[in-house]
């Protein structure tokens, strides 16, 4: 692999910090009162990619199969997954958000955004707001490449 390029590194290194600082601070906004971290990536796991086994939840948010037992009874016992018998191997169970998961979900990223909007309003002139339309779009590209 050739050596990077100083800049891009550079570069690199400035986006992960911001990115990190930015994510440490909306998740310091969270109601504290509700979800906890994990609970709300297994929730948001869910949303994005439909029914999932307790196996693919784990893969998938590197969670240790222990930690992710006791996260689902939670989420059970608030009724905000649901858990059912899989069809084609009764061993296994399939897991789905719920419509109170889900309304669990939109609020915890409304409470977020409503913080990052004001913060925005606060701090940002309207030059850098254009500025951060186009990063977030070139973010996203960067994350789904």
């Amino acid at each position: 692999m050739p050596d990077a390029d100083p800049d891009l590194a550079e570069l690199a290194h400035a986006v992960r910090e911001g990115v990190g600082r930015l994510n440490w601070r909306m998740r310091a906004e969270r109601d504290r009162s509700g979800p906890s971290a994990l609970e709300l990536a297994v929730l948001s796991r869910l949303y994005r990619a439909g029914t999932q086994t307790p196996k693919a939840l784990s893969d998938g948010e590197k969670i240790h199969p222990q930690s992710l037992t006791r996260v689902l009874a939670a989420l059970e016992r608030d009724g905000l997954v649901a858990r059912r018998t899989d069809p084609e191997d009764g061993r296994r169970s399939l897991l789905n958000i719920t419509d109170r998961g889900l309304k669990t979900l939109r609020a915890y990223s409304e409470q977020r955004e409503e913080w990052l909007a004001a913060a925005m309003a606060d701090v940002l002139t309207e030059t850098e707001r254009d500025l951060l339309r186009l990063a977030a779009k070139v973010m996203t590209r960067l994350a789904d490449s």
